[in-house]
Parts: structure tokens; C-alpha cells; sequence
């Protein structure tokens, strides 16, 4: 039941892969993926499926990922220093070294949650496993990971103890060896200099964690070189991690889908994102969810992050209320973020309908400008024009348009930034770099994840959104500045409406940009597929 894509059907980007696999087309699990595969954009199908080489698979019709993957970030990586490192870090004994996650634990408990790797030791190494550590030499690129010897007893509560072979074999590495041999290896190999991650998370403002072991002091650790390195390389996605990054928002896709046909008025907010994560488990192999599901109803849909553990997705869902979903799987650790909202009875009201339109317009018109070299700024601002133009034409807002833009009345109404880059991370490393375009401090504008110009290789949402939030509007209430633009009898009759974000994740390519996600997102199609229709329609 393996099938080959017929050459018309391929996309340019799968001309360095060898092998096609595709389930079958009677299997429900192609439906789904036909319509991009004609479209050219079916990259997750491709995987070298017939030869033994390094993989990440979940098995049956999930995507296999190849090693290979990995081997050229770490290639990325070690070019991208290459230009930058002084004449006193000296090549042929300079060594970058990276540490991996460690489990965590549940409070004081012995619980330990679902390891997951730590990202920048993901993006060059693909390891699953917890407790390793990582080292590439500089000149020759020779890869080496170092993971714990355990005990004997680990055979009895956590399975098999493995080979050092069987984990060369696994991640395609040059070397293998034990956590414990890591400096007498360094040594033997004339280490001098270990360059290691040292930086902060422009997103979470949280720092990375230097990596530490018995035996660190005896080489020089240069910390100022490796994270500006990998955050650039993070920020270009490579072709197969576009694969991946494909994959998982086509499975996410597919899930929204089924949650949109499931949705119905006496649900509880829960009972969707339970059918979110069920079906891109089961369907996709996607353990993890790359953050916390937001399901909202109602008024809570105007709340930006909804869904933590003091707002559980616990609201009933009532007839006549929006529903905003914001749900996105993680497979290989690479991310999706994908936003819809539409009305729990499946029916849009005429003032749902222009809140919606309005977004949606804002959305489009994003895609449709971007480019490398536009700057996400312009693109924020865009956002901001068409969604107040929305609310004018349909008579919450009054005056000039132009006006409220210099007033920044936008950001009353979509108080977020437009969109942030996605890869290994939801919020993805690389939005804000040294030397690079500064935050800009003004409303809606200063909630920007980066300023920078547009790359060919960035992947980043589009989430633009239209939101009626009680203590924004009451601010803008009073302020003179900005309680002038509004029709209160109207806008005030909406406080309880929430609100509506539509968001894809979208590639930027060398002359424009597509969208991995698909979903129904005219009005038309939404109301046709939560009564029953196909999608995509036919």
C-alpha cells in the first residue's frame, strides 16, 4: 500500500528526497492531506521510508523523520560560527557543548510529567531521551553524544538498558559514549575550548542554563558566540524541518476539523480540547500539545490566554455564543499554533459575522503582503486598518480611521501582537537578536514578539484578532483621547460577544508565503462543515 507521488504532483522543495511513502487513498487518513499534495504543498508525505537510515517515527501513518534532519542543523550551526568566531578561539581544539533536558518532578513528589527535550539540544541532536549531553568539533563537525550509564536495576521499572551502539545507530551521530567518560573523551581529543549557550528568551525573559559537570573548570567556556548562533539558525527553518512543521499542522488541522463537527450548544469547553488531543494522538502520534489549549466561550473568548488552571476550559457552551479555539499539536518537537473561532450553534449572527469578516479580511491581507524584507510591523499595523475598518463600516466605531490608527485605538480592540516565529518552540527563539530591530513602546505595537523584516525560511503566525474586553474598554471609555471613535450603544451591547482570533502558520518563501494550516475559515465553509460537510469541500 506504499504508493509513489506522481512527478506532476511534487513540490520543489522535495527534490533532495529519495523516497515517497503515502497511505493509500481509500484510508481515511489521506482525505485530509489530498488536497495539499495537488497543491503542491504535501512536504510531510516525504520520508526515505526503504532504506535503514536514522528515523523519528510513531509508527503506522505517521511521519517519519529523518536524522538527517538534525546533522544539517548542526552543519547550520557550526558554519554560521565559522564567520563569527575571533582569532583567539582556535578551531582545531574548540568544541560547542550542549546539555540536554533532565526530568522534572511534580512538586516533591516522585511523579515525573512526560519528559521533553530541551530545545536547542532538540534542534542539533533530535534526542528523546533525558540526561545527555552533546559536543560538535568545530573543525571537522565530528558529532558526539554522551548519555547517563545507568544502573542495573533501570531494567526492572523502565525497560531495556541500550547499547551505545544502538543510540549511534539511532541519531546517526559520529560518537557515542557515557556521561561519566565526557572529560577523559574531551581530553583525549585535545578540547581546550567549549562553547556553550548563554542568553535570554526575549519572550519569557527566562535565561538558558549553562550546561555543568564534574570536570567543567579545566577548559575555557566561551558563552558569549553559541546562542546568537543557533537563535539565527533556529529562525531559518531548513527544508525538512518544513516537513515536519507540515506534518503536524496538517494533523492539527484535522483535529480542529473534527472539533468544529463536534461542537454543539451544552457542551463544556473541555469536552473540545479532549477531542483536540485525542484525535492528534491517536491519528498523528502528537504526545504532546505544544502549549496549553485554549477553548473558549462566550465572554472568556476575550480573554487573551485562557484555559490556565484558574480558567480550566470548564464553561458550558451556551446557544448564540462564539467559541474561540486556539489549539496546536507538537510532533518531534516541532510546533503548530492554529486558531479558529466560529458560533457554538454553527450559525454566524450579523454582528458575529462582521466581527468575523473583519479579522478574516485582516488575515488575508497579511498573507497576501508578505514577502522577504517586509517588516512584521507593517504587517501588525495592516492588522490593525482592516479590523478597525470592519468595526466602522459596521457602525461600533465612528470618525476617521486614519485617525484612530495615529491614536492607537487598535490596540483596545486587538491588544496582542499580529504574530510570533514557530518552530521547536510555540513562541520560537529569534524574535528579538542583537543588534537587530528594538521594541517599539507603543500600545499594541510594544506586544509585538519581533520587529524584524521578513526572511525566506521564517515560519510565524498570522493571529490577527478583534476582542471585546471589559477593562480595555472601560479604559477606553475614559479617555478622551479615544471614547470619541466609539458608538457605545452598540459596543457596550457586545460586552459579553469575547471575541475572534483567526490564526495560521504561515512560511515566508523567497517571493511570498503560504499557509501550512488548513482549515474552513469563510463563513460559508465553517457553517457547511459544523452541519456535515466535507472538508476540504467538494
Amino acid at each position: 500500500w506504499k504508493v509513489m507521488v506522481p512527478k506532476a504532483l511534487m513540490h520543489p522543495n522535495l527534490t533532495n528526497v529519495r523516497t515517497m511513502r503515502l497511505v493509500e487513498e481509500r484510508s481515511a487518513h489521506f482525505q485530509p492531506y489530498k488536497s495539499l499534495i495537488q497543491k503542491g504543498r504535501a512536504k510531510f508525505c516525504v520520508s526515505a521510508v526503504e532504506d535503514k537510515s536514522a528515523v523519528f517515527h510513531q509508527g503506522q501513518e505517521t511521519l517519519r523523520v529523518p536524522m538527517t534532519l538534525y546533522a544539517e542543523n548542526r552543519s547550520r550551526v557550526l558554519r554560521t560560527l565559522a564567520t563569527k568566531l575571533p582569532d583567539s578561539v582556535r578551531r582545531g581544539t574548540s568544541f560547542v557543548f550542549l546539555q540536554g533536558g533532565v526530568a522534572d518532578h511534580r512538586h516533591a513528589t516522585d511523579i515525573e510529567p512526560v519528559f521533553r527535550q530541551e530545545s536547542f539540544f532538540h534542534h542539533v541532536f533530535g534526542v528523546t531521551e533525558e540526561g545527555c549531553y552533546g559536543a560538535m568539533h568545530i573543525a571537522t563537525g565530528t558529532s558526539m553524544l554522551f548519555v547517563p550509564r545507568l544502573p542495573e536495576e533501570y531494567a526492572i521499572w523502565m525497560g531495556q538498558i541500550r547499547s551505545l551502539s544502538y543510540f549511534k545507530e539511532k541519531y546517526g551521530v559520529d560518537e557515542v559514549h557515557y556521561v561519566n567518560e565526557m572529560c577523559t573523551v574531551l581530553r583525549a581529543r585535545n578540547a581546550s575550548t567549549l562553547l556553550v549557550l548563554d542568553g535570554e528568551n526575549t519572550d519569557s525573559g527566562r535565561s538558558v542554563t549553562q550546561p555543568t559537570f564534574a570536570g567543567i573548570e579545566s577548559f575555557k567556556v566561551e558563552t558569549t558566540l553559541l546562542h546568537q548562533a543557533m537563535t539565527a539558525v533556529r529562525a531559518i527553518k531548513n527544508k525538512l524541518e518544513l516537513e515536519v512543521m507540515q506534518y503536524v499542522n496538517t494533523i492539527s488541522s484535522q483535529a480542529h476539523v473534527e472539533v468544529m463537527r463536534a461542537c454543539k450548544p451544552g457542551m463544556m469547553e473541555y469536552q473540545l480540547e479532549s477531542c483536540f488531543q485525542h484525535s492528534v494522538y491517536s491519528k498523528g502520534g502528537c504526545r504532546h500539545v505544544a502549549y496549553t489549549s485554549i477553548c473558549a466561550s462566550g465572554p472568556n473568548s476575550a480573554v487573551l490566554h485562557y484555559g490556565h488552571a484558574g480558567a480550566p476550559n470548564d464553561k458550558q457552551l451556551m446557544d448564540g455564543e462564539m467559541v474561540l479555539l486556539d489549539m496546536g499539536a507538537e510532533y518531534s518537537c516541532y510546533a503548530s499554533d492554529i486558531t479558529c473561532t466560529y458560533p457554538v450553534n454553527g450559525k454566524f449572527t450579523k454582528d458575529q459575522r462582521v466581527v468575523y469578516e473583519g479579522v478574516l479580511a485582516a488575515h488575508k491581507e497579511v498573507i497576501k503582503s508578505m514577502r522577504p524584507g517586509v517588516g512584521w510591523v507593517d504587517m501588525h499595523l495592516l492588522a490593525e486598518k482592516h479590523i478597525l475598518m470592519a468595526l466602522h463600516a459596521g457602525g461600533f466605531l465612528t470618525g476617521d480611521v486614519d485617525a484612530m490608527m495615529d491614536k492607537r485605538l487598535g490596540a483596545v480592540f486587538m491588544p496582542h501582537g499580529l504574530g510570533h516565529l514557530l518552530g521547536i518552540d510555540t513562541h520560537d527563539v529569534g524574535g528579538y537578536v542583537k543588534g537587530g530591530h528594538p521594541r517599539i513602546n507603543l500600545p499594541g505595537i510594544n506586544r509585538l514578539r519581533t520587529t524584524r523584516a521578513l526572511e525566506d525560511g521564517m515560519v510565524i503566525t498570522v493571529e490577527p484578532g478583534c476582542y471585546f474586553n471589559n477593562y480595555l474598554l472601560d479604559q477606553a471609555k475614559g479617555d478622551p483621547n479615544l471614547t470619541e471613535f466609539f458608538n457605545w450603544d452598540m459596543v457596550d451591547q457586545c460586552r459579553s460577544f469575547g471575541g475572534v482570533r483567526i490564526e495560521d502558520n504561515v512560511v515566508v518563501t523567497s517571493d511570498g508565503a503560504y499557509s501550512l494550516t488548513n482549515v474552513p475559515r469563510e463563513v460559508d465553509d465553517v457553517e457547511a462543515v459544523m452541519a456535515g460537510a466535507d472538508w476540504p469541500r467538494k
